[in-house]
């Protein structure tokens, strides 16, 4: 069985044409749903206040050969074709290992190092899971382990994904990728 394929890619988009740019990306997307190449794709904008202009799109593969499908198909020719207008110069891409596709900043030029992001999970994954257990114990008591383990990790990567992995990243981004790499808010 294949691991799932995280793909990032980068566009620096036009001064003014922001919305148009989300625009033809959104559209992209939902026009993408029925596609069985594609596991989900994510739009990452630049922070608040920021003078960057670098979008993120964040895409999940279920196969090597679903994500080789998708950069030589027609529709990845068409959104290309839809946002080059709105963009000032071609995109970048590289894959996502493991951890990565947790700490994918576009505008940072320097992603943390492996251990940076294993130690920060660790130190999110702890206290949840700490705190989940607790909190379902006396739910999940009469249920046969595994059932109640699959309960409690599911919970676990719910809290991690939508949560503590976001807002530990946001905290800890100086530490992770170095302060200079960090954009300035006026």
């Amino acid at each position: 069985m294949d691991m799932p394929i995280y793909v990032a890619t980068t566009h620096t988009v036009k001064p003014g044409q922001e919305q148009d740019f989300e625009n033809a990306a959104f559209t992209f997307f939902s026009d993408a749903l029925g596609d069985t190449a594609t596991d989900g794709a994510l739009l990452i904008r630049p922070l608040p206040g920021a003078e960057n202009r670098t979008y993120g799109i964040l895409r999940s593969f279920a196969s090597e050969q679903d994500r080789k499908n998708f950069y030589e198909s027609d529709k990845f020719a068409q959104l290309q074709q839809a946002i080059n207008p709105y963009v000032e110069e071609d995109y970048s891409r590289r894959e996502l290992h493991g951890l990565e596709a947790f700490f994918y900043d576009p505008s940072i030029i320097h992603q943390p190092p492996r251990w940076k992001m294993a130690l920060v999970t660790w130190f999110g994954v702890w206290p949840t899971v700490y705190v989940v257990s607790n909190l379902t114990r006396s739910h999940v008591s009469g249920w046969p382990s595994f059932l109640a383990m699959g309960f409690v990790t599911f919970l676990v990567v719910l809290a991690l994904a939508w949560g503590v992995m976001p807002t530990l990243t946001r905290l800890l981004r100086p530490w992770l990728s170095g302060s200079a790499d960090i954009p300035r808010r006026n």
